[in-house]
């Protein structure tokens, strides 16, 4: 495949040719929804090209679905056809093309609309998320906060991808403001007598996750099986599960987490397609349990190799790069969240959203939550300016970043970035 377009891109980019990401766009030119990919610093609009009868014969015969408000209807065209939109849009943007596209200045000028003129809506129409909790080294370092390192993992950690089910309508897209939650929580947590109050949430946190979207669903009753549920995977996003900490602690027995994760989760713009992901397969988190024959996959390499920051920039601008780790840190893969989560013959549909669960390593100034960076809010950590904080505070933006590959040619994210409001009165 070429990596060198035409178009000039920056070589430090997230959208280089080697990516080609999906969203969904518009502009104060034209102010309808519609599909784009980004390529440098520009949204290339499908739905514009597909109706100038750009697209080759084979692909315009199903270029209705760049006429759609969300990538739904393109994502249920399947991998196979992805792949040829992909591979398409790629030859017409690179180096050595001779598509018409290259030359036809007024073509270009009503196709590459600049990224700075774009205004980014959630790409799918999202039926149901789930939020698994693979990430390993969170659930252990949560686990000791939480029972000691005795008893950091349950028992069945090990044994099956944990979850929970997640509330779709309040998932926003990067940029969205935030309002702190309130709820109940406790008084005093060391009281002999737990008795709660009502009021802001007082310890909000991030969570740095891996989002995946669904692409091909099954029917009621059918399981995917794991060795094929690549196939159902449309592509992946960055995602920020907020989290009300002290009102998850008095809420989540028996249950599990409910009103301190559903007031909003975050997810990146732009859907980096899993054919895109493909290069950066990598080993994740061995598990040493030997896991039930309907979870055991014929590969090793099921984890990413993706570089994932997050920046915490403070109200006066003052910016801190707090985390670096990879995505590698995980110990369950996609396709065993797939294949689990469908073993009853629960039905998946295209546009439904996994979350890999908190990515965190073990090398210092890795952890993916606060909670972990302050031991449960026992030590503060310090910021560029030399300040130190616990937890976050209202006027506090929270950016994910996530990209693989090399200079010139990674497949990146961009941001994933939300920004604390104070609570509604």
């Amino acid at each position: 495949m070429a990596v060198k377009s035409w178009l000039s891109i920056a070589p430090d980019s997230d959208f280089s040719l080697a990516n080609l990401p999906f969203g969904i766009i518009s502009t104060s030119i034209n102010r309808s929804p519609r599909p784009a990919v980004a390529i440098g610093n520009y949204a290339f609009d499908l739905a514009t090209f597909s109706m100038e009868g750009s697209f080759d014969r084979e692909l315009s015969v199903n270029a209705i679905v760049f006429q759609q408000t969300t990538l739904n209807a393109f994502a249920a065209m399947g991998r196979p056809f992805h792949r040829k939109v992909r591979q398409y849009l790629q030859s017409i943007l690179a180096e050595d093309t001779s598509h018409i596209f290259k030359s036809d200045k007024s073509l270009q000028e009503r196709i590459l609309i600049p990224l700075s003129d774009v205004e980014n809506h959630l790409p799918m129409d999202i039926g149901d998320y789930t939020d698994f909790f693979a990430g390993r080294n969170h659930a252990f370092n949560a686990g000791v906060l939480f029972r000691g390192p005795q008893n950091a993992l349950q028992p069945n950690y090990h044994h099956l991808p944990v979850a929970y089910h997640g509330r779709s309508s309040s998932i926003v897209v990067s940029g969205t403001k935030i309002n702190r939650p309130r709820g109940q929580a406790l008084v005093d947590p060391k009281a002999e007598v737990k008795f709660p109050e009502f009021r802001p949430c007082k310890v909000l946190d991030f969570e740095l996750e891996l989002g995946m979207f669904l692409c091909q669903g099954n029917q009621m009753g059918s399981p995917i099986d794991v060795k094929a549920a690549q196939d159902h995977i449309f592509g992946y996003v960055l995602l920020n599960d907020w989290s009300a900490r002290d009102i998850q602690a008095w809420e989540y027995v028996p249950l599990g987490p409910f009103t301190a994760k559903n007031f909003a989760t975050t997810i990146s713009p732009w859907v980096v397609l899993a054919d895109a992901m493909e290069p950066f397969g990598a080993a994740g988190i061995v598990n040493d349990i030997e896991v039930q024959s309907y979870l055991r996959e014929n590969k090793s390499d099921w984890a990413l190799d993706i570089m994932l920051e997050v920046d915490l920039t403070l109200s006066d601008g003052t910016t801190s790069t707090i985390t670096k780790t990879n995505a590698r840190n995980l110990m369950w893969s996609f396709p065993q969240m797939i294949a689990h989560h469908t073993i009853t013959g629960c039905p998946l549909r295209p546009g439904d959203l996994f979350g890999s669960g908190t990515i965190s390593g073990t090398e210092q100034g890795s952890l993916g939550s606060l909670l972990e960076m302050t031991q449960g809010g026992k030590q503060s950590f310090k910021l560029a300016d030399g300040k130190e904080r616990k937890y976050l505070q209202d006027g506090d933006s929270v950016s994910l970043r996530g990209r693989a590959g090399k200079t010139g040619a990674y497949v990146g994210f961009g941001k994933c970035t939300g920004t604390i409001l104070p609570a509604h009165s």
